[in-house]
């Protein structure tokens, strides 16, 4: 009760029951999960070459990759023009083997309910020594609209998202990094873009309070 008093909190207009942004802040800039994600892809940038291959699109495959790379881009259903390679990655029969050097998979998990079958299909799609470049939501508001369409099941911890990726890569293939602080995590909610907090408020880290997890997994002969 004492602490009330003393450390009264400064509501200004965050004292609402609505989001200022329901659409992740994509309406007022860079969602910060997504400068979280460029921050991750940026420092590991040497890794994205060969062939590569990413969900839905290649935005980060050639923003972050080296030039005279081969981009795939993986859809699970042929009403994706961009796609190079139809496949789900729960059903490895759907699947090349062995062709992909660097696969960038962001924010995909997350709504896949076979999460586990998932990562089977990362590590199957992987050359030998291929890297995944993968990120999931932590603290995040639910995604209306895959919600909608097929489903947004799963929110993750560094623990979490570890155990699954040593349990098909092996230990020690695999790094796990998270971003992540109590008033990024607020205002990630409230749907505040990047550019309205700083640069050390970005990037102070507090690992209880995780709003994206990365991943880098190796896939080395067994």
């Amino acid at each position: 009760m004492l602490l009330r008093i003393i450390n009264k909190p400064n509501w200004f207009n965050l004292r609402i029951t609505k989001p200022i942004s329901k659409v992740f802040g994509l309406d007022r800039g860079l969602p910060i999960d997504r400068f979280f994600i460029e921050k991750f892809l940026d420092s590991n940038k040497g890794v994205i070459n060969g062939t590569i291959m990413e969900v839905s699109d290649d935005v980060y495959s050639k923003k972050f990759g080296v030039i005279g790379s081969i981009f795939e881009v993986l859809h699970y259903a042929n009403d994706n023009p961009k796609a190079t390679i139809v496949g789900d990655l729960v059903n490895v029969e759907t699947l090349p083997y062995g062709k992909i050097d660097c696969f960038i998979c962001t924010q995909t998990l997350n709504f896949i309910y076979d999460v586990k079958g998932a990562i089977k299909g990362i590590h199957y799609v992987l050359k030998e020594n291929g890297i995944a470049l993968v990120t999931v939501a932590g603290i995040c508001q639910i995604s209306r609209y895959d919600m909608d369409r097929w489903g947004d099941y799963w929110r993750f911890t560094d623990l979490s998202i570890r155990k699954l990726f040593e349990e098909v890569f092996g230990v020690g293939n695999v790094q796990v990094d998270f971003y992540g602080n109590v008033l990024a995590a607020i205002s990630f909610l409230h749907g505040l873009a990047a550019d309205e907090l700083t640069l050390e408020e970005l990037l102070f880290k507090d690992q209880d309070y995780q709003i994206l997890i990365t991943v880098m997994a190796k896939k080395c002969s067994a």
